[in-house]
């Protein structure tokens, strides 16, 4: 190979090497974009939360506290968070305890998967001070299956979705099946949880549509 024909195929071999180059640029800054959703996710999703609002206009919703706090914010599986939900007029008593893990699956879509506590009411409270979930572990956690909720990301402005069908098996109040469909926004999280029997006849829930959280603190 003669000088020249050396000459032009380093400088291919440079440039194919600065293409390649660049464009892994911007698949990591399209993937760090994207990134930034789960980190707006878990932003909006933390927080106190009141129906209050809804309750005083429509007698049919009750006035209900929703907490959502991070916790193990040391792991790397994605982002862990504490809710509890009780009535207003009993906020030591919840009704609801549950671990949520946030994951993205892509550009666009996330998953948040549902888990149980065993002897949750030990942990009543515990959105005030999350270390003391220190003392548990995901392996200690009862996995809701068929309950995960897909999230789909509406750009700027919100995130919804729902469970998949009727995959959410459940026996509570005469149920078969429990359907939960969620947006969540900057100030704002929708929530209609609704149980369903073996024949698709709603058992509990909301009827008209789902309850209205206000975020009223961030934590």
């Amino acid at each position: 190979m003669d000088r020249g024909m050396r000459r032009s195929f380093y400088l291919s071999l440079v440039t194919l090497i600065g293409i390649s180059l660049s464009l892994g640029c911007i698949k990591r800054k399209e993937w760090g974009r994207s990134q930034s959703d789960l980190d707006r996710l878990l932003l909006w999703m933390t927080g106190s939360f009141s129906s209050q609002e809804q309750a005083a206009v429509d007698s049919s919703f009750f006035d209900i506290h929703l907490e959502m706090v991070p916790i193990w914010t040391e792991r790397v599986d994605g982002y862990w968070l504490y809710v509890e939900q009780a009535a207003a007029d009993a906020p030591d008593r919840p009704y609801r305890q549950r671990i949520y893990n946030l994951a993205q699956l892509n550009d666009s879509t996330f998953r948040s998967t549902v888990y149980e506590i065993d002897q949750p009411l030990r942990f009543a409270g515990a959105w005030r001070a999350p270390d003391q979930f220190d003392s548990l572990s995901p392996d200690s956690l009862q996995t809701r299956h068929g309950c995960a909720i897909i999230l789909h990301n509406e750009g700027d402005s919100a995130f919804a979705g729902s469970t998949v069908g009727a995959e959410c098996l459940s026996d509570n109040r005469g149920a078969a099946y429990v359907t939960s469909e969620v947006r969540i926004t900057e100030n704002y999280l929708y929530s209609w949880d609704r149980g369903f029997d073996s024949t698709g006849v709603q058992v509990w829930g909301a009827d008209k549509r789902g309850y209205v959280f206000k975020k009223v603190r961030s934590q």
